[in-house]
């Protein structure tokens, strides 16, 4: 178990240095100079110099990057161009709004869609089923930006049971925190409840005919043990893999829920910082958002090798 803890946290340090050296070089890619974007519209050529010489931006480029690394490890990410401020401070402010909408929305999806999933694997072909499958055609094929608006007339605005936009930190309210990001997180989890669902009862359908659950019918076990110790328990992986890649991508792409509800997470942010080329802003965004699916991947290798050992034999073997 400890080597192949090792060697999968070796393979995850290599694919973070890969990807800073992407997002770095993808980031200068972009057209556009940000000393032009600050400087204004009557800027000088001393005025260019200044800025860039201020910023780091007249370096070569392996110059810039080794200095960004040897900030990045130790915290500091930068300063906004367009504000600033410190970006790190910026980070503390907008990430914990994100990774809160993220995580409550990845919560709702698994519970929709594990429950979902079983209910239509064990009840196939029943209306329990045909629900479940509608259920999920619905959150797959609705745009989340047109849910949430449909969600704000009808929800926020016609009945007044959620608020339309803001946002209570979770330390000044826990009651009021919740109240404001119940509505954004489900319509933030359709999408990926709805994936759940329909893998959930792939696998379950196949667990459900295999010799080791006929095994446990025979012995006269309950059908409810059956389903939840056995069936379920060995369609867990798909599930934990769908949930491990959807959360980084959540993180992402939660920008638009975001904006429609006014919650000040990544999306206004980042909005911003791309059309202002505010490099440090972006670098950080998407830094932050490349390590949380490099992590997050690094825990799905650990609950495979806890859910089936033989992930974790076959990693050792290698």
């Amino acid at each position: 178990m400890g080597k192949y803890l090792l060697v999968r946290a070796a393979q995850s340090l290599l694919t973070l240095v890969l990807a800073s050296v992407v997002v770095f070089l993808g980031i200068r890619a972009l057209p556009g100079d940000p000393a032009l974007a600050l400087a204004g519209e009557e800027r000088t050529p001393q005025a260019l110099a200044a800025i860039r010489a201020e910023y780091g931006l007249d370096k070569p480029e392996v110059v810039q990057y080794g200095v960004f690394v040897s900030h990045a490890v130790r915290g500091d990410l930068g300063t906004s161009v367009r504000t600033g401020i410190p970006v790190s401070d910026m980070l503390r402010t907008a990430l914990p709004v994100t990774l809160e909408l993220s995580l409550l929305a990845i919560v709702i999806a698994i519970v929709l869609g594990v429950g979902s999933g079983v209910v239509a694997a064990v009840r196939r072909g029943r209306p329990s089923e045909w629900v479940a499958n509608a259920f999920a055609l619905l959150g797959l094929s609705v745009p989340h930006f047109w849910l949430g608006l449909v969600a704000i007339l009808y929800l926020c605005v016609a009945t007044g049971w959620f608020p339309a936009s803001g946002f209570v930190p979770l330390s000044a309210s826990v009651g009021d925190n919740l109240h404001h990001l119940v509505l954004p997180s489900v319509i933030l989890g359709t999408g990926l409840a709805a994936v759940i669902m329909r893998q959930t009862r792939s696998s379950m359908l196949e667990a459900l005919g295999t010799d080791y659950v006929r095994t446990a019918r025979a012995k006269g076990l309950s059908p409810g043990a059956v389903v939840g110790r056995h069936a379920l328990r060995n369609s867990l992986i798909v599930v934990v893999t769908i949930v491990g890649l959807q959360l980084g991508g959540l993180i992402s792409g939660a920008v638009v829920t975001e904006q429609i509800f006014g919650l000040p997470g990544f999306g206004k942010m980042t909005i911003d910082a791309v059309f202002q080329r505010d490099y440090a802003v972006i670098q950080a965004v998407v830094l932050v958002t490349a390590t949380a699916y490099i992590v997050l991947n690094f825990v799905v290798d650990l609950l495979y090798s806890v859910i089936d050992p033989r992930v974790r034999v076959a990693g050792e073997a290698s």
